[in-house]
């Protein structure tokens, strides 16, 4: 008997996607495990992570929120100021290695050399340059700022039942000093303080592996019963610094990414996978839902994503009834996106 003989329809592709329309593709995904309503859930990642905080507010789901907005803060300013994209004011965060030394950081166990950058004549956070654009005054400011964010970073991971962490990048700009990693490079939207030397790093799948893996003892440590739901972001590269063309450097990260997510969900019953690169990149979808940039996604295509999760991830009914409506289009801020303007 051939090992292929009673496999589900959904593992061959004639039956599992050429004989189906490319949205009705059934069972692309399966959950490994249950969401409960009362679960804590923390979500972080890259620009594409943003929607997923907004959808599941809007569907029941009791997401996180350590540092609310001021009361009123209009929507736009709460927006460029890094409240209610994630359940902290950490901004993007692009690769594993930023997310293991913002839990090493809130855990005491790490102190970045040049966490201070300055732009023009104000300083900013550099591990999180966008949430304050217009700056501090004195570099303490902005030291002061950070201590009391790393502190609700802490109990982000001290209450949390499931971390839900989008992996974006795998290019980085890391300080050759002391290995911190910065989520963008020098120029872009300050400098470092000091005399700082930041050089190129391209992550490769093992190192990915190896630094979510300590990211996931650091937290199991303390917060034993937490799970993890990784997921890959569909949006390519905006540039690259590699000597790549920027498709093929895209495709390298997202290929590492993907496949370091993959061997994770394999290994760990406590970390699942949930495919919205799949939903959006693969050519079943001929790129339906790009925008004409061909690297942005549209709101169908957020909304598409949602749908499958949510379709293995039942919505919860919310205080004033049944789940929300899909909540209005927000654009994504991404730093990364400010790299277009050096293009010549």
């Amino acid at each position: 008997m051939s090992p292929y003989e009673n496999l589900p329809r959904r593992n061959f592709w004639k039956t599992g996607v050429a004989q189906s329309p490319a949205t009705e593709i059934a069972e692309l995904y399966i959950k490994k495990f249950d969401i409960p309503a009362d679960a804590q859930i923390a979500t972080a990642g890259s620009c594409f992570a943003q929607h997923i905080k907004r959808h599941l507010a809007a569907n029941g789901f009791k997401v996180l929120d350590l540092e609310p907005p001021p009361l009123g803060l209009p929507p736009d300013r709460q927006l460029a100021y890094g409240f209610g994209l994630f359940s902290a004011r950490y901004g993007n965060i692009y690769t594993v290695r930023q997310l293991l030394q913002l839990a090493k950081e809130s855990l005491g166990l790490l102190q970045p050399a040049h966490g201070v950058w300055q732009k023009a004549e104000r300083f900013i956070d550099g591990l999180r340059p966008a949430v304050e654009p217009l700056g501090f005054a004195e570099p303490g400011a902005v030291l002061l700022h950070r201590r009391s964010h790393l502190g609700k970073v802490r109990s982000m991971l001290e209450r949390m039942n499931l971390m839900i962490f989008t992996l974006g990048l795998t290019e980085a700009w890391v300080d050759a000093a002391d290995g911190v990693v910065y989520p963008t490079a020098p120029g872009t939207l300050g400098a470092p303080v000091g005399a700082a030397a930041l050089e190129f790093r391209n992550f490769t799948t093992a190192q990915t592996l190896d630094d979510f893996l300590e990211f996931r003892a650091l937290v199991r440590a303390f917060n034993p019963s937490c799970r993890f739901l990784l997921t890959v972001s569909p949006v390519p590269l905006t540039a690259t610094a590699s000597q790549d063309h920027v498709l093929v450097a895209s495709s390298y990260s997202k290929a590492a990414l993907r496949a370091a997510a993959g061997e994770l969900a394999a290994s760990h019953e406590d970390v699942d996978y949930f495919p919205s690169f799949e939903l959006i990149s693969s050519p079943v979808f001929k790129g339906a839902f790009f925008e004409a940039n061909q690297r942005s996604v549209t709101p169908a295509g957020v909304q598409f994503v949602m749908d499958a999760f949510f379709s293995a991830h039942r919505p919860h009914a919310t205080a004033a009834g049944p789940a929300a409506a899909p909540p209005a289009q927000v654009d994504e801020a991404c730093e990364d996106a400010l790299l277009e303007a050096f293009v010549k």
